[in-house]
């Protein structure tokens, strides 16, 4: 008899885990060689003119957008209802660069895709975009192009030039030393890993090794974010947290002798915030996953109804939900100055919202970098 399968059970939330299994054809794929040499370090000085870069050292501080799991595979008009309200922000607050956590092309990172699902909906936000690839843009089908082709072609350049696939748009490719790799820009480095396709994440020892020397080497007197597309904790209905993301970023910490000051994920489409408290201080983990793909995703029913936060997660020690947002579309905007970083989501508004503010804002909370304490705002 065959046995048939019919769907994908739902996480019950009483496990804190995910098995490392593929759904599918999430197969782990091998990743393709790098562009740019050892350690893959890409500095904002070879991205923004020096002016630029002179006003974000002299005002003290740099800020930039981030988010998540934007393709508009089935309806665009999340994504650039976002997309419009992130150029809005922009006018205000000037952040230096955009910072893509993955799944930018759906289903499988088709070079074909990447007009409709980046240049078009970015055609006039006038900074920069960077990104680590999600599980959907490595992915492959059949008769597809190798995992990641297309994201390199548009993301790694070894020099700026514009891709067909740009069309109209006067957006170069982006010139990111691999797929995984780290930013060197005034006041903070983002270490950006790749977690491939399965579901839960997957690395090879090589990236884990190069992660442990990024977190080593790092400069102290910058804050330290870190970036990966699979979160290492969730409530959602969908996917929920992993223990491999968990536990790469554990083994590091150890390694390094050093933690993060913030940790950004995507995956999950929808806004959640914890804090993790590891050896007396205090860890942000950021699921930022609502950038535009058409399908929120709710929080697991085994915690309720209604979630009052903060929420104390059971089955996890020292990990509290301090705030969430399953119901709207948004975007993350991130300042860093010396000895601080302040964060903040804004959602924008759906048909069934009163208010017509183009975003608005919903989370607003501090770090602060010396002693590893947050705050709410």
């Amino acid at each position: 008899m065959i046995k048939r399968r019919f769907h994908l059970p739902r996480p019950t939330g009483k496990i804190p885990t995910i098995k490392q299994e593929p759904h599918g054809n999430q197969q782990f794929q091998p990743l393709p060689l790098p562009t740019g040499s050892k350690p893959y370090h890409l500095s904002l000085a070879d991205v923004l003119p020096a002016d630029q870069i002179s006003q974000i050292n002299n005002s003290g501080s740099i800020s930039f957008h981030t988010i998540g799991d934007t393709g508009g595979i089935v309806d665009g008009t999340p994504q650039q209802n976002v997309a419009d309200a992130m150029e809005l922000d922009y006018g205000s607050s000037k952040p230096a660069f955009f910072y893509h956590l993955g799944d930018v092309v759906y289903f499988y990172g088709e070079v074909s895709n990447y007009y409709a699902q980046l240049y078009e909906p970015y055609l006039h936000y006038p900074r920069p975009i960077l990104a680590i690839p999600g599980n959907h843009d490595g992915d492959v089908t059949v008769g597809s192009a190798p995992s990641l082709a297309a994201f390199v072609e548009n993301f790694c350049a070894k020099e700026p030039h514009r891709t067909p696939e740009a069309g109209e748009a006067p957006r170069d490719a982006m010139t990111q030393p691999n797929v995984y790799w780290t930013l060197e820009a005034p006041f903070v480095t983002i270490i950006g890993l790749y977690s491939n396709v399965p579901e839960g994440g997957q690395f090879e020892s090589s990236q884990l090794d190069w992660f442990a020397n990024e977190m080593s080497s790092a400069p102290k007197d910058k804050a330290l974010v870190i970036s990966v597309h699979h979160p290492a904790y969730s409530a959602d209905n969908e996917h929920g947290w992993s223990a491999v993301i968990e536990k790469t970023f554990d083994d590091a910490f150890k390694k390094s002798g050093r933690i993060a000051d913030l940790v950004l994920t995507g995956h999950v489409h929808n806004y959640q915030r914890f804090t993790r408290e590891l050896n007396g201080l205090e860890i942000p983990y950021i699921v930022a996953g609502s950038g535009g793909y058409h399908n929120l995703h709710k929080l697991n029913p085994y915690y309720g109804k209604n979630v009052t936060v903060p929420y104390k997660m059971p089955n996890v020690n020292n990990l509290t939900l301090e705030n969430y947002c399953v119901d709207h579309y948004g975007f993350m905007r991130i300042e860093v100055s010396k000895g601080s970083i302040v964060g903040q989501y804004f959602v924008v508004p759906n048909s069934k919202d009163a208010w017509n503010d183009p975003y608005k804002l919903v989370d607003k909370f501090q770090i602060d970098t010396t002693n590893h304490n947050i705050s709410q705002l």
